[in-house]
C-alpha cells in the first residue's frame, strides 16, 4: 500500500513561478488519490492566490491556506497542522520537481529506512543577470560543499533542501523553528540528526529552482542566511560544519586588515595580499564556468562570488553582535 503524502508549499508573492511549480506538483506519477498539496498563502498581494484557486477548481486535492504571519517557518507549521500524509514533503514556490519525484521519494525512504530523503536542486532562470547566478550557486566556491546543489553522489548529508520526512520525525522533534525567519531548515535537519536520525541525498531525486534574479535580492538574501544562521549556531553550535565559518573569516580578515592598514604597511600589504588572492580565485573559477557555459557570463560571474561571501560574511558578523545576548541563553545546547 502506497503511503499518503502531505506536500507542504510556503508561498507568498510568486506568481512568476506558482503556475510552474503547482503544474509539476499535480502531474506527478504517483497517484493524485495518495497526495495532498498544502498551499499556505503569506497574504499575496500580486496574482499568486488567483493562480492557485484556478488549479484548485480543477485538481480537488490542492488546499489553499492562510499565513497571516508572512514568515516560512510558520507556513510551514500551518501546512503540518493540517497534513494527513505518513511523508511530508517541503516544495517552496519558485521551485519545479520532476514527474516521479513523490515516487523516488517513497522509494528511497522504503529502501534507505532513513528519516529524510532528497536530492539535488539544479539552480535555473530566464534571464542573464538570473542564469549566471544559477551557475554560481551550483559551483562549490559559490556555495561551498552544499551538497544538494553540487553533489553528484548518493550518500548521507547534514542537510537538505525540499525534502521528504516520515511524519513520525515531527511527532519525536516537534515543528520548525518559528523564531527563524532564515535557516528554518537547516536547524530542522541539524536537531534531527542530534536525535540519531539520517538524510539521503540521491541526484536520481531531481527539482529546480529559480534564484534572485537580480544582484540586489541576491545580497539580501544571502545576508540574511548569514545573519539567521548565528541563531542557528546558537541553538546548535556542535552541528556547525567548518565552511559556514570561511565566509565572516574572510571578510573579517580584511576589515581588521584594511583598519590596520592604514597604521601599518605590514597591515596594508595584507589587505592587498588578501584581496588579490581572492580576486585571482574568483577570476579563475569565472574562467572555468564560462568555458563550460558560455563566455558571456564571465563579464558577471567576479562580481556575484564576492556578493555571495562578502554579503554572507557580513551578515554572519552583524548576527553576532545583534543576537549577542543569546549566548548565554543558549549556552546549554
Amino acid at each position: 500500500m502506497k503511503p499518503f503524502i502531505s506536500i507542504i508549499s510556503p508561498v507568498r508573492n510568486e506568481d512568476k513561478y506558482i503556475s510552474k511549480c503547482l503544474s509539476s506538483m499535480v502531474c506527478q506519477s504517483y497517484p493524485n488519490e495518495n497526495y495532498e498539496i498544502i498551499v499556505v498563502d503569506g497574504l499575496s498581494d500580486d496574482g499568486t492566490r488567483k493562480i492557485i484557486e484556478r488549479f484548485q477548481q480543477q485538481y480537488k486535492n490542492i488546499k489553499l491556506l492562510d499565513n497571516p504571519s508572512q514568515t516560512v517557518p510558520q507556513a510551514l507549521n500551518i501546512g503540518l497542522s493540517h497534513a494527513k500524509g505518513n511523508v511530508i514533503v517541503r516544495v517552496d514556490g519558485h521551485a519545479i520537481i520532476e514527474k516521479d519525484y513523490l515516487s523516488k521519494c517513497v522509494k528511497y525512504l522504503q529502501r534507505t529506512r532513513v528519516e529524510c530523503v532528497g536530492g539535488v536542486i539544479e539552480s535555473v532562470n530566464e534571464t542573464f543577470i538570473g542564469k549566471a547566478i544559477a551557475l554560481a550557486m551550483a559551483y562549490p566556491f559559490g556555495v561551498g560543499n552544499a551538497h544538494f546543489r553540487t553533489s553528484g553522489k548518493e550518500g548521507f548529508v547534514d542537510t537538505i533542501a525540499f525534502g521528504a520526512y516520515r511524519r513520525e520525525v515531527f511527532d519525536k522533534i516537534g515543528y520548525f523553528d518559528e523564531e527563524l525567519v532564515r535557516c528554518q531548515d537547516d536547524e530542522f535537519n541539524y536537531r534531527l540528526r542530534k536525535f540519531g536520525g539520517k538524510i539521503f541525498l540521491t541526484p536520481k531525486i531531481k527539482s529546480y529552482y529559480y534564484p534572485r534574479a537580480n544582484l540586489k535580492k541576491l545580497w539580501h538574501q544571502y545576508f540574511s542566511y548569514g545573519l539567521w544562521k548565528i541563531r542557528v549556531l546558537q541553538k546548535h553550535f556542535k552541528r556547525m560544519q567548518l565552511r559556514q565559518f570561511v565566509p565572516p573569516a574572510f571578510v573579517s580578515s580584511l576589515i581588521t586588515t584594511g583598519i590596520l592598514g592604514i597604521f601599518s604597511n605590514t597591515m596594508l600589504f595584507a589587505f592587498y595580499s588578501v584581496t588579490l588572492m581572492y580576486m585571482v580565485t574568483a577570476l579563475f573559477v569565472s574562467f572555468k564556468i564560462s568555458i563550460k557555459s558560455e563566455f558571456k557570463y564571465f563579464t558577471v560571474l567576479p562580481i556575484i562570488f564576492p556578493i555571495l561571501h562578502v554579503s554572507y560574511g557580513l551578515g554572519f558578523l552583524w548576527g553576532i553582535v545583534k543576537f549577542s545576548k543569546f549566548w548565554m541563553k543558549d549556552k546549554h545546547r
